[in-house]
């Protein structure tokens, strides 16, 4: 994967963290995010440079009520993306996996979830990176830092359709 490839696959992770709150057993309170949800945020980069993202994306609940997926359609000056995610939350511990189909990357996803917020660890795709989620029935709101890539982080605030 070239070190553009690399960038993009950031961006794509920033904007699908924006957008994976995981799921509890028997849904819990996180069922309030199964739905659409959109808006925008900036991407921080190596040097100080700054890029608007917008996105549209949407949870399902997958595995008869055991995991969420989440399919992504993002964009930024320099980037189109489509991401696609499936997680699960076991007595909040969160694991699952994220697949950047346009630059063909991929990876696993790794943390914490309780009501109302939400912790992961990321790897795969050359990167390495970390996020903290906050969110309610309407709002979410996400912070995003990376390694090994351009992108040094994001905040993306995002709204229910």
């Amino acid at each position: 994967m070239t070190s553009r490839s690399i960038t993009r696959a950031s961006i794509c992770l920033a904007l699908l963290f924006s957008m994976t709150p995981a799921r509890a057993d028997g849904v819990g309170p996180l069922a309030k995010l199964a739905g659409s949800w959109s808006r925008s945020g900036t991407a921080k980069f190596e040097g100080g440079q700054s890029e608007k993202l917008e996105c549209r994306g949407h949870f399902t609940i997958k595995s008869g009520e055991s995991g969420m997926g989440l399919a992504l359609r993002c964009a930024s000056a320099g980037a189109k993306i489509d991401m696609r995610s499936l997680l699960a939350v076991d007595n909040g511990s969160v694991s699952g996996t994220w697949e950047e189909r346009t630059f063909n990357a991929s990876g696993n996803l790794a943390g914490k979830a309780s009501s109302g917020s939400l912790s992961l660890v990321i790897s795969g795709g050359g990167l390495a990176g970390s996020m903290s989620m906050t969110f309610s029935q309407s709002s979410q709101s996400v912070h995003f830092t990376t390694s090994g890539t351009a992108l040094r982080s994001a905040s993306i605030r995002l709204n229910r359709l």
